[in-house]
């Protein structure tokens, strides 16, 4: 897997976002981490970009495109869909039926924000470590 791409964080929460920096700085992740406020914001970026992401930290409710919007184009556009960049949803929101409608969009994971800045950098460690070590159809870009 490309595991030295940037990751890519959307999530229109300011609160938010520092807290996703910090925990990055905590767990000493040397990707560049790249914020957009909205999924139009980033797929605007995945569209013309050259790099190849190493990640999709998505927000579910955000204002323009949603984070099942994007996942949605990403998934029916041939272009980003060969990138297989690895989606996950890092959000507040969650409920069953949010869950179920990510997973019939093929998500590769659900994650609701845990309370506290300690449970959410466990919960980052465990996706980062994850996605490190697994292989996915772009795994041999390196080599």
């Amino acid at each position: 897997m490309f595991t030295k791409g940037p990751i890519l964080s959307i999530e229109d929460d300011e609160d938010d976002r520092f807290l996703i920096q910090a925990i990055f700085e905590e767990l000493g992740i040397k990707n560049e981490l790249i914020f957009f406020g909205n999924g139009k914001q980033a797929l605007d970026y995945l569209l013309v970009t050259p790099v190849q992401p190493f990640l999709i930290l998505c927000d579910v409710n955000m204002p323009v495109m949603n984070g099942l919007e994007l996942h949605q184009f990403i998934a029916e556009n041939e272009f980003l869909r060969k990138k297989a960049i690895p989606f996950v949803f890092f959000t507040t929101a969650a409920n069953a039926s949010l869950v179920n409608r990510a997973y019939f969009q093929s998500v590769q994971g659900f994650y609701q924000k845990a309370s506290t800045f300690t449970e959410q950098l466990q919960q980052m460690k465990a996706i980062i470590d994850y996605w490190q070590g697994c292989l996915h159809p772009n795994s041999y870009l390196t080599t």
